[in-house]
């Protein structure tokens, strides 16, 4: 299987070198190339057709949204994944109506980076855990859909690990709460997501709330 193919896109060298080392080291990914301002991301991003960008949102030149809203006129098949300091609702907003497949704050990427990039490249969406309550908010707004799939197809662990992920859980914070280990974690999610036809958080939350199992006062 051809590896994921990334580009970096960060204003600080020390960080695209900390970054380059962790996603080299894991057997599905590449990075490709690395960017320090926003007119080198959207020169490279278009020249290269990475599968990923990973984003900043401050960089010089060009910021990371204006970057992003050039990157998806010019190569709308490139995945973007935000990666920032800023645990911002507006940023987030923003990043979403552009068409950004993901948004992780700094602070996680060393536990949940890994897991958004693979979850983007399978199409899905990430959003960090600690901001499901745009989420919520954003679905609210919208006329409700009626969920794929009864309820009762999953299990009663399957059940509780989704309404913890709905509420804004990471994965080792579900564990923590289950006794369970992270990799079990993982798995009753995949196992979620395939039987309910489900692809990323957002529709995870949606789901949930439809069914009772998160009300729109959580998290």
């Amino acid at each position: 299987m051809e590896p994921i193919r990334i580009l970096i896109a960060d204003d600080h060298a020390v960080m695209r070198a900390g970054l380059r080392l962790l996603l080299n080291g894991q057997e599905d990914m590449q990075v490709v190339d690395e960017a320090g301002d926003g007119w080198q991301t959207v020169e490279k991003a278009v020249a290269l057709k990475p599968d990923i960008v990973l984003l900043d949102i401050t960089m010089p030149g060009l910021s990371g949204l204006e970057a992003a809203r050039q990157i998806r006129q010019q190569a709308p098949e490139v995945k973007l994944l935000v990666l920032t300091m800023h645990d911002d609702e507006a940023y987030l907003r923003q990043f979403l109506q552009i068409g950004a497949a993901g948004y992780m704050v700094k602070k996680a990427a060393d536990t949940e980076l890994v897991a958004a990039i693979r979850a983007v490249h399978r199409g899905e969406s990430f959003v960090h855990p600690s901001l499901t309550r745009v989420l919520i908010d954003r679905y609210l707004q919208q006329p409700q859909v009626k969920a794929k799939g009864p309820v009762e197809e999953l299990t009663p662990r399957e059940t509780e690990v989704l309404r913890l992920v709905a509420q804004g859980y990471t994965s080792q914070q579900v564990a923590d709460q289950l006794s369970i280990s992270v990799n079990t974690v993982e798995t009753h999610r995949a196992h979620i997501m395939e039987k309910l036809g489900l692809r990323g958080r957002a529709q995870l939350v949606r789901y949930a709330i439809a069914r009772g199992l998160l009300t729109p006062d959580q998290p």
